[in-house]
């Protein structure tokens, strides 16, 4: 470019344009012909001819445009607006808008059209704000002076709308209810604001360091999007904040964000390392188009460019040499207008504003697939609905995992599993189903048919006595419930109610979930001896009886949905209404009912498999081998495990964890491109199981044995890494290896991410079998979201450029284990440690082996413990089962979970575990539990 100001124009979203052309006077538009590899751009006419014209937006009835200009002669811009007629081309008239005094940028029309809103800095001064000292490099003036103002469009009517001391400009105008988002240093960075079209409740929406400005709406404001810098802390940081208490920024690394428009969810869609700027939302609210001096290794040639809000698919837009930028789509999505110097005449520099017809279903002449794209593809192809939630025993994982292996295949990794193949088989048990033997008698009737079902974690036993009907089945002292109080239930079959009370007492959806539990309900009534447990859909007054109870589709539940080893203690069957409304009366009143109850159960299973593929090191390898992993088997159609447990349809697991092979493969690939520099062989592992127990990382764990698992250097697990946000990446597991932080600040600070290092190596994730195992992990995550476990946790929700900015993180992890570096594993001391998974009250510190103790021993392996934990103190080790926790039972994962929530940290009961085959009694204190995820 030949012209500074052409920098000011692309590194500040609101600038200061001119123009020659005479307030008040008329245009022609000129046709222009687009280049041809501008296939986006039909129609191309040049609006104003001479000078400098930019940011020019639409009116929202698509009749006018608001723009800044300059004047020959004027020392700074001035706000105008521009009647036109896009299809017809006709005469547009120029009027001003602003006084002329001092400095203006950013005018937008307000909904109706009859107002606009524009920055200026007139009460400081009709003088323009001086220019900054350029000698400190480029940097751009926050012109203290500056406020946002209203008037109506032909300028009259002036109105103040913020008053507070500092720069107040960059507005931008909701079509909804007009509000406005701009921004400010009022809080002493340069942040985003929303308030209301009169200035009224002004509200804060970004909070973190650096520059953050030139937002835009979505066409239905519930999206934003904006430019922002974050320099990184140290160097960069403290010079950003020394040029902010001068009132000058250098906004010379600007990157897209998008967030809700109450700046939730921000999360970062380019990572171009370079100006990104003056984004704007496509009609369809999926695409965003910028301005950006992107693929210039000199920064100078700035064009327009396309990218989805997910940070795939980016597209060069125009090629004409020097500056096209400021994109703004007319109400319609039919025009956009830009501004440009291409048209200009030699030795000239103008720059001017130009509209065109878009053409949305243009093919672009030459296409680039980056990382981004890559994982959309792959988690498109996952999280499809025909995948069935990747849930274990569905046609959908089958195929998933045969992807997975096509995609090991064409990278180039040597098969890593069973007889040379990429598979490594483990059996699972898809369905338990009742048969010969499984009967239920209400008083002398025998049911049959449909009349109930069996539950899958139903113990295998006959059982016969009275009916006793204990309401809900709660017991919660915090909630002053308690159903069995007064009853005697040992010896006979409980009764009771599906789900919980219709009272304020349960009206949280946690609630509800705990207290609902089938399972928890069955737990409940074994603890106090009874013999079975009866289930009936039937509401307590007032609450209306619904329509007859049919039996939810199988999926829903756990009777083919199997929760590992361990069964409830005693038969559980859900009955209809109609079985028991013949004695219900008297089972309500307390009169004696007899009934019997009998169960046996076919266990089905079926080959379960994780795929393996390894790529073998460069030259002068070290030993060790690194094991990348992650899951990719959900949850199915639901059931148990899911945030909407009685919702029937696929949950289809995008970022939980199709995300997470999307990575996998990005590393793989890179790592291969890379081979030369990597030093230890690399093994990838796409799991199965991890949502039913963590059964495919276990499976691995165990086959390579104690020995094997020497060998393996390093585990790095990918879970749910689609959806990066502002607030950065959890690297947990980071206090596994002291060697860890050095290594993670490099390939952080590579892939220009921010990382929140924790934790040890244990977690509901497949590197937890790994660290129990005794080796370093790191699990990358990018946190929790209200989609987590429902079928909502979909691909519109995936940040595709994210993920493939954390396996960047991860390969160069992987090349940091260059054989100099060895890792030393550490169990991480923890005075008071994070709880067993779902516990609420009570810690143990235990890490439950989900797999079970072998040979059918009833009770829950532990596959390690929290060191300094409860049961670390108490002497449980690696390899023991917990059979006894004070006076109950534990016959798996799930009653330990209800004895810590029934429990109270300083309590101490006594512990028995089976140990080299004899029972051993330990005393245990419980600590304080500490929720994960």
């Amino acid at each position: 470019m030949k012209r500074s100001l052409l920098s000011l124009l692309a590194l500040t979203s609101c600038a200061t344009p001119s123009s020659t052309t005479a307030p008040g006077s008329d245009t022609t538009a000129s046709q222009v012909p687009a280049l041809p590899e501008e296939v986006r751009l039909a129609d191309l006419r040049q609006m104003t001819f001479g000078g400098e014209n930019a940011e020019a937006y639409w009116s929202f009835d698509g009749k006018q445009l608001s723009l800044q200009a300059r004047h020959e002669g004027m020392g700074c811009d001035r706000i105008y607006r521009m009647e036109v007629d896009p299809a017809s081309g006709a005469a547009a008239k120029v009027s001003p808008v602003s006084s002329g005094e001092g400095a203006t940028t950013c005018a937008h029309f307000l909904p109706g059209d009859q107002e606009v809103i524009y920055a200026s800095t007139h009460l400081g001064g009709a003088a323009c704000p001086p220019k900054p000292d350029h000698s400190m490099g480029y940097v751009w003036a926050l012109y203290d002076s500056y406020d946002v103002f209203k008037s109506n469009a032909d300028g009259s009517g002036l109105t103040r709308l913020t008053e507070t001391p500092g720069y107040d400009a960059e507005g931008t105008v909701c079509a909804k209810d007009g509000s406005i988002i701009f921004t400010s240093v009022r809080d002493g960075d340069l942040e985003l604001y929303r308030m209301d079209r009169d200035g009224k409740n002004v509200k804060r929406l970004t909070n973190t360091p650096g520059y953050d400005g030139g937002a835009f709406f979505n066409a239905d404001c519930s999206k934003i999007v904006w430019r922002a810098s974050r320099p990184a802390p140290g160097k960069a940081l403290d010079d950003y904040k020394s040029l902010l208490d001068k009132g000058l920024v250098r906004p010379t690394k600007l990157e897209l964000y998008v967030a809700n428009a109450d700046g939730s969810e921000a999360k970062q869609i380019t990572w171009l390392n370079g100006a990104a700027f003056a984004p704007f939302f496509h009609p369809n609210g999926r695409r965003i188009l910028f301005s950006s001096n992107h693929g210039d290794p000199k920064g100078r040639e700035f064009d327009i460019w396309a990218v989805d809000i997910d940070g795939a698919n980016l597209e060069r837009i125009t090629h004409a040499p020097g500056f096209d930028g400021f994109p703004m789509f007319s109400p319609d999505g039919k025009w956009l207008a830009f501004s440009s110097n291409r048209a200009t005449a030699p030795g000239k520099s103008d720059t001017n504003l130009f509209i065109a017809r878009w053409v949305e279903d243009a093919k672009p002449v030459s296409t680039t697939t980056s990382a981004a794209d890559r994982v959309r593809q792959d988690v498109t192809w996952l999280a499809a609905s025909e995948r069935e939630g990747r849930g274990i025993g569905t046609d959908g994982i089958e195929a998933a995992g045969g992807y997975i292996e096509k995609r090991f295949q064409e990278l180039g990794l040597k098969p890593a599993g069973d007889s040379d193949s990429f598979r490594q088989a483990f059996p699972v048990v898809t369905a338990v189903k009742p048969v010969v033997g499984t009967q239920v008698r209400i008083g002398k009737t025998t049911l049959t048919g449909d009349a109930f079902s069996v539950l899958g974690f139903s113990a295998q036993q006959q059982a016969q006595g009275a009916l006793v009907f204990a309401n809900y089945g709660i017991v919660e002292p915090s909630l002053s419930v308690d159903d069995y109080a007064k009853l005697s239930v040992k010896g006979k079959i409980v009764v009771v109610r599906r789900f919980v009370p219709d009272t304020a007492a349960f009206a949280d959806t946690d609630k509800q979930r705990r207290f609902g539990d089938l399972r928890y309900k069955a737990w409940q009534a074994a603890q106090r001896g009874a013999k079975a447990l009866i289930v009936v859909d039937w509401p307590q007054a007032p609450t209306p009886t619904p329509k007859e109870w049919q039996m939810p589709p199988e999926a829903t539940l756990p009777a083919l949905h199997p929760e590992g080893p361990g069964d409830a203690g005693l038969p559980v069957v859900v009955v209809k209404r109609a079985a028991l409304e013949p004695v219900w009366a008297s089972l309500t009143k307390g009169q004696r009912v007899d009934a019997a109850v009998g169960v046996k159960l076919e266990v089905e299973q079926r080959s379960a498999f994780n795929v393996a593929g390894l790529l073998e090191a460069g030259e002068g390898k070290a030993p060790g081998v690194i094991v990348v992993g992650a899951h990719y088997d959900h949850l199915g159609f639901g059931g148990r495990g899911s945030l909407t447990p009685d919702r029937h349809e696929a949950h289809v697991g995008a970022d939980d964890n199709a995300s997470g092979v999307a990575g996998l493969l990005e590393i793989a690939r890179a790592l291969k491109e890379r081979r030369a520099e990597l030093k230890r062989d690399v093994l990838f592992l796409a799991f199965s199981g991890e949502e039913s127990g963590l059964l495919g990382s276990t499976h691995f764990t165990r086959q390579r044995g104690d020995a094997g698992m020497k060998q393996v250097a390093a585990m790095l697990n990918l879970d749910m890494v689609g959806r990066l946000r502002a607030g950065g990446l959890s690297v947990l597991g980071a206090e596994s290896a002291s060697e860890w932080a050095p290594l993670l600040t490099r390939a952080c600070a590579e892939a220009r991410v921010t990382c929140n290092p924790s934790g040890d190596g244990y977690g509901p994730s497949d590197h937890s079998p790994f660290y129990a195992s005794g080796v370093p992990v790191l699990h990358f995550f990018t946190g929790t979201h209200t989609d987590y476990h429902k079928p909502s946790d979909t691909v519109e929700g995936l940040n595709a450029v994210g993920t493939a900015q954390v396996a960047q993180v991860a390969s160069v992890v992987a090349l940091g284990l260059d054989g100099a570096t060895t890792l030393t594993y550490r169990k991480v001391p923890s005075p008071t440690p994070r709880g067993d998974m779902r516990s609420f009250n009570a810690s143990l510190g235990t890490v439950p082996d989900y797999a079970g103790p072998p040979n059918g021993l009833k009770g829950m392996l532990l596959a390690g413990v929290r060191a300094g934990g409860a049961a670390d103190q108490a002497g449980m080790l690696r390899g023991d089962v917990l059979v006894k926790l004070g006076k109950h039972v534990i016959g798996g994962v799930e009653d330990l979970m209800f004895v810590l929530n029934a429990s109270k940290p300083g309590e101490t009961v006594e512990a028995r575990v089976i140990r080299d085959g004899k029972e051993l009694p330990l005393e245990v204190t419980f600590q304080e539990s500490k929720r994960p995820r």
